[in-house]
């Protein structure tokens, strides 16, 4: 008989071998063999809390958005509702650093990323992922400019702050998130300005 609380500890442990064994062979060479023998379990042990390697996969994919989901929240809720700059950092800054930030978070991450194109479920979580990126912005950048544009600037945003990530995850260097703040702070300024002036103009 299983001990009581052991799937407390042995799902988060074969999370973390599936990610370890991910950064160092790649997802299509991350055997079942390979991340049992890094968590120091036997393979029986995946198909009876997970069913197999694919659900594993999907497990440790929800296990990087719940993560990452966490950080942003706990970032914006030490923020007031109205510092709408400082807001967009912090969930820039939740994408970029802690966690997300670690190397076989990353290049797992990335794994998942590329594969999902031909995974119906990782897919869907990414689609999850994006929507949750989305409507944080949606409510700091709808409350600086009007709906159309906030809707455009969002998307500006959002495809700044996946392409740093993924040029940041690529590089040996790994993520600068200085930069990246920098440079989606500095697209922001200018999109401020041309809005203020445009008002000013129209009236």
């Amino acid at each position: 008989m299983p001990k009581v609380g052991m799937p407390n500890i042995r799902k988060p442990q074969l999370v973390q071998a599936t990610m370890t064994v991910i950064d160092r062979v790649g997802l299509h060479s991350a055997s079942i063999s390979l991340i049992s023998r890094e968590a120091g379990v036997s393979s029986g042990i995946i198909n009876h809390y997970f069913g197999g390697k694919h659900e594993l996969l999907q497990e440790t994919m929800r296990e990087i958005l719940r993560q990452l989901s966490s950080t942003v929240t706990a970032k914006l809720n030490d923020l007031p509702k109205t510092a709408h700059v400082q807001r967009i950092n912090a969930i820039i800054d939740g994408n970029f650093v802690g966690y997300q930030a670690r190397r076989k978070v990353a290049n797992t991450w990335l794994a998942f990323w590329c594969y999902s194109a031909h995974d119906t479920e990782l897919k869907r979580l990414q689609k999850v992922n994006e929507k949750r990126l989305i409507s944080h912005l949606k409510i700091e950048l709808k409350a600086m400019f009007e709906p159309e544009q906030a809707d455009i600037i969002v998307m500006g945003i959002a495809s700044l702050i996946d392409g740093l990530w993924l040029r940041g995850t690529l590089s040996p260097e790994g993520i600068d998130v200085g930069k990246a703040r920098l440079i989606i702070n500095d697209y922001l300024d200018k999109q401020l300005t041309f809005y203020s002036q445009k008002q000013t103009y129209e009236s």
